[in-house]
């Protein structure tokens, strides 16, 4: 019986640290906008082998490069910015992995001020 109540004890330990856990992570994950410009990380930033997207953003007095996690140029806001960057607006929750910040796209997805 003692054994059951310590495995029950420390089961909702682990539960309760979940949650909180999880409940962090939401609190994290909320939705931002960015306004800058929006661009090619092949023709315009030089520094991928295909075409993606991105949006440059001054913060500080500097350059901050958004990346986003999407289809890159098969996206259909991709043709306007693939060759020539463009103003514009993204709305979404941005992550850091690897040194650089990524951007999931809300339903908005991007919008030119151009």
């Amino acid at each position: 019986m003692s054994r059951l109540a310590v495995f029950s004890g420390v089961f909702a330990f682990v539960l309760f640290g979940m949650s909180v856990t999880a409940q962090e992570k939401k609190e994290k994950a909320k939705a931002i906008e960015l306004k800058g410009e929006v661009c090619c990380t092949k023709c315009c930033l030089k520094e991928t082998e295909e075409c993606g997207n991105a949006i440059k953003v001054k913060k500080d007095d500097k350059e901050v490069v958004f990346y986003f996690k999407d289809k890159g140029k098969a996206e259909s806001y991709h043709k306007k910015i693939c060759g020539k960057p463009a103003e514009g607006t993204v709305k979404g929750v941005v992550v850091e992995k690897e040194g650089k910040k990524w951007i999931t796209l809300g339903k908005g997805g991007v919008k030119y001020t151009e």
